[in-house]
């Protein structure tokens, strides 16, 4: 049988009772913010775009429209992906966990990504005035990148760095309290579920992402 909620269980459940939709618009508008703020105020300030030509700038600013544009439909495929890897791991270790719950659970621990991006560009603001276009691309607050020199690593290998970082643990760790709190049974259970689960998929996927790069 499932477990009580306790008080402050339920205070959070009374306060995260958002519905799905608003809080995936919501998710996505924060991203469409701080794309804007890094481009505005960090891309587009980097010395070397004030000398490009039209045909150049036009290329730039191409890239940045389909990241604006396919940011949805790559959070829509996250969400699902990782979602249903952790209502197969919550079937496969006895808890059931309705695939909804657990897009849930994805969403709101998908917040705790925004942390590193606004870090990111308060850091090139106010501490890093004058970096290259690469020095922004290979910067990841707290992350396993920022123990080397970027210029030093091949680029195939700035995303995994990039990856495994501090935040990404803080993810994991929201994905275990969000399936405990779901399910109400045993909170190691639930970071068994987690690493059992979506940390393979992590994994699985830094090796495809560095396999395909070119």
């Amino acid at each position: 049988m499932p477990r009580d909620f306790t008080p402050l269980e339920l205070q959070v459940r009374s306060t995260f009772s958002i519905n799905k939709v608003l809080l995936f618009i919501l998710i996505c508008v924060v991203k469409f913010a701080l794309l804007y703020l890094k481009k505005s105020f960090i891309i587009d300030e980097i010395a070397a775009f004030r000398f490009m030509d039209m045909s150049q700038l036009s290329v730039f600013n191409l890239k940045a429209g389909i990241e604006f544009s396919s940011s949805p439909v790559v959070y829509a495929w996250k969400f699902s992906l990782t979602a249903f890897a952790i209502w197969v791991g919550c079937f496969l270790w006895g808890y059931r966990v309705h695939y909804n719950k657990c897009w849930q659970i994805v969403m709101i621990a998908e917040v705790i990504f925004f942390i590193p991006e606004l870090l990111k560009i308060l850091w090139f603001l106010f501490v890093d005035n004058t970096p290259t276009y690469w020095d922004v691309q290979s910067f990841y607050p707290l992350s396993y990148m920022n123990f080397f020199d970027h210029e030093l690593v091949a680029k195939k290998y700035w995303y995994p760095n990039m990856a495994v970082n501090v935040f990404e643990i803080l993810y994991w760790v929201a994905l275990t309290y969000g399936i405990d709190f779901v399910a109400r049974k045993k909170k190691k259970i639930a970071n068994y579920i987690v690493f059992t689960s979506y940390v393979p998929l992590f994994i699985l996927w830094l090796w495809f992402y560095m396999a395909v790069y070119k």
